[in-house]
């Protein structure tokens, strides 16, 4: 949601450069996020679970975030007729040492829950700048993103040692296909289903996904055929600032 935050803008945590929004701009988030009405909703750069109420309100949604020390913190909502297990953030994903100035965000591990069927999900933001370059190039991002996908690795194991449903949403920034390297190394671990595979995102006049939903285990089977959503920013005045840089990347399941 790019850099959603109700800091004042002169909090030494926040770069000088990024944009302020107003209740204006707060209340168009809440009014997309509405529309989406999603039952399960992954999101990225949001600064705490008060700030994230008002765009998913108390009514309808429950809120999770990470306990990053970061602005930029992922997180889920999730509909309140949902249960949900809360499991230790993946802080493994910052792969950086600890005197870095800026650590790497943590994912948010969480199994949801309608009493019948469970689904284990990660919500992440992985680190920018090796959208598409080769995995083993040793400048720019790349060396960074690839230790992080050996930790989704790891993680993907052990859901598929214990049998579980799972997902694994949010930025990549990456722009995955099926014959990516760093895709190709995860389907390694165990069988994915990349569903945006094949296709283009239509946000803000037309990019490739970096946006990505995987699915693992059993969930693999569930994913409604042609039900791949991008909910696109058409008010007036609307901006990547002042709405966000990201648009709302959905699928459908049904789960037996």
């Amino acid at each position: 949601m790019s850099w959603l935050t109700s800091r004042a803008a002169s909090d030494p945590a926040l770069p000088e450069d990024i944009y302020h929004r107003s209740p204006e701009d707060v209340q168009r988030l809440a009014d997309y996020a509405r529309r989406v009405d999603a039952d399960i909703i992954g999101f990225q750069e949001v600064d705490g679970p008060q700030i994230a109420a008002r765009i998913f309100p108390a009514a309808r949604y429950h809120i999770y975030m990470t306990d990053d020390p970061v602005v930029q913190r992922v997180g889920l909502a999730v509909r309140d007729s949902l249960s949900v297990e809360r499991h230790p953030d993946l802080t493994g994903l910052n792969v950086y040492p600890p005197t870095a100035p800026h650590p790497l965000r943590s994912g948010l591990d969480v199994t949801v829950s309608d009493g019948k069927t469970s689904l284990r999900i990660l919500v992440l933001h992985l680190k920018t700048g090796c959208w598409e370059n080769p995995p083993d190039e040793r400048k720019h991002a790349c060396p960074t993103l690839r230790r992080q996908f050996e930790v989704l690795s790891d993680w993907i194991l052990e859901r598929q040692d214990e049998g579980e449903s799972f997902a694994i949403m949010g930025d990549f920034n990456r722009r995955m296909t099926p014959g990516d390297p760093l895709f190709q190394n995860l389907s390694q671990s165990a069988p994915l289903l990349l569903t945006t595979a094949g296709k283009a995102s239509p946000c803000w006049g037309g990019e490739y996904f970096i946006d990505h939903i995987l699915l693992g285990g059993p969930a693999r089977s569930w994913l409604v055929p042609d039900s791949l959503r991008v909910m696109t920013f058409r008010g007036a005045g609307e901006t990547p600032k002042n709405v966000s840089d990201h648009c709302p990347v959905s699928v459908e399941l049904s789960a037996p």
